[in-house]
């Protein structure tokens, strides 16, 4: 197995692992033996459980970045290019339920330090802060603090995955999509009567 091929499983046994068990559960070792490497060589790759977690965390949020930013279609409207990213974000969940699992534990865990939250969200998923504040420059979104609408955006986003990930059957149901991104529009935007 090349170096790559077991930093690889090393990632994917750790995945794996910390879902099923949780983070506190699982161990080094126990994740070397899995993965089928010698416990040395997963601290080769990464000085500690938290800096596997870590690099995992940021690793799979920006694949998860990639697969939306990929599918984005930038019309001009605002509104249809959040839905875009929105089910694109979804879809993403569906296909990828191991990573989108992850991201329910770890997402919003006090395990996550401040520096790596504050890395996915600004550097990884910046795009998401570009774009609250396209829509509070046009009136359209409430003139709110970008980091807490960033945070509430992400709440939102594990709040719906988890229902569709519990509720699989629903995802496939126009109206329940539909209704995902209208709580999610809804939570930001200014009405339109409010608008100058």
């Amino acid at each position: 197995m090349s170096k790559s091929d077991r930093k690889q499983a090393i990632l994917d046994t750790a995945l794996s692992l910390f879902v099923a068990q949780g983070f506190h559960a699982t161990t080094t070792a126990s994740i070397a033996r899995e993965a089928g490497v010698a416990t040395g060589t997963l601290f080769h790759h990464f000085a500690s459980k938290d800096a596997l977690m870590d690099h995992l965390f940021l690793a799979v949020k920006q694949e998860f970045a990639d697969a939306i930013v990929g599918a984005a279609n930038q019309s001009g409207n605002l509104k249809q290019d959040a839905k875009t990213l929105w089910f694109s974000a979804l879809d993403w969940a569906i296909a990828h339920p191991l990573k989108q699992e992850f991201f329910q534990l770890y997402s919003m865990s006090p395990t996550i330090e401040q520096p790596v939250r504050a890395q996915a969200m600004n550097t990884i998923l910046g795009f998401i802060a570009n774009l609250i504040e396209q829509g509070q420059q046009q009136g359209i979104l409430a003139n709110y603090p970008i980091g807490l609408m960033q945070d509430n955006c992400h709440g939102q986003y594990l709040a719906a995955t988890r229902y569709f990930i519990d509720h699989p059957d629903k995802w496939q149901l126009d109206d329940h999509k539909e209704a995902s991104f209208n709580l999610f529009w809804h939570a930001m935007v200014i009405p339109i009567s409010s608008r100058k």
